[in-house]
């Protein structure tokens, strides 16, 4: 007979955030964020390393939030996706016994505001958000660009982004023949080209 299966989250004497998978429960069919209950459960899968789990009231503003499954930067204590954390507030203790912080956020890939309210004791979802620099090779009829890695190799998943200003940079930067470097922002299992760089003439 082989040796006993041993259970690691058992016996490792703490959780990484690579071996759980936080989920908050938010109910949206009805407007009432206030009297919301959030829950959280575990899951040894491939999807927690895109999320670490950090209590509400220690997330501050210009900081990264989970809200509706997209990556959000926070403009306010509010929160979002994967959204930066635009802008954050923390009510008085509530008639649930609270404190609350009240999120808002952008999305960092398609620009919309999300909000949500969440007490300060509880635990969010906070997305790991990478920026990794790549020199443009090409960008094909189809909005497709080709980037050059570090290791020689070339990605050509990507597409041109949306932003109005930054696909302008990029296609007359590269038309003029200069040698372009775009930063790609990587959240959630996402990716979009974000900034550019101009490193001068080829």
């Amino acid at each position: 007979m082989g040796a006993p299966i041993v259970n690691a989250l058992s016996n490792s004497g703490g959780t990484s955030a690579s071996q759980l998978r936080w989920h908050v429960g938010i109910s949206s069919s009805k407007g009432n964020m206030s009297d919301e209950e959030h829950h959280f459960e575990s899951k040894a899968d491939a999807g927690a390393s895109k999320t670490y789990p950090q209590q509400a009231g220690t997330i501050r503003k210009n900081g990264y939030i989970v809200i509706k499954g997209r990556a959000c930067k926070l403009t306010c204590n509010a929160g979002c996706l994967s959204y930066m954390v635009v802008e954050v507030s923390t009510s008085k203790t509530g008639k649930h016994g609270h404190a609350k912080c009240h999120f808002v956020g952008i999305d960092i890939f398609n620009g919309k505001k999300l909000e949500d309210i969440v007490p300060s004791s509880h635990n969010c979802d906070v997305p790991h958000v990478t920026r990794t620099d790549y020199q443009l090779i090409d960008i094909s009829e189809d909005g497709f660009v080709s980037l050059l890695t570090d290791n020689g190799s070339t990605k050509d998943d990507l597409k041109l982004p949306t932003d109005e200003a930054l696909l302008a940079q990029i296609k007359d930067g590269f038309a003029e023949g200069k040698d372009l470097v775009v930063s790609v922002m990587s959240a959630m299992g996402e990716e979009q080209i974000c900034a550019l760089k101009d490193i001068g003439p080829r």
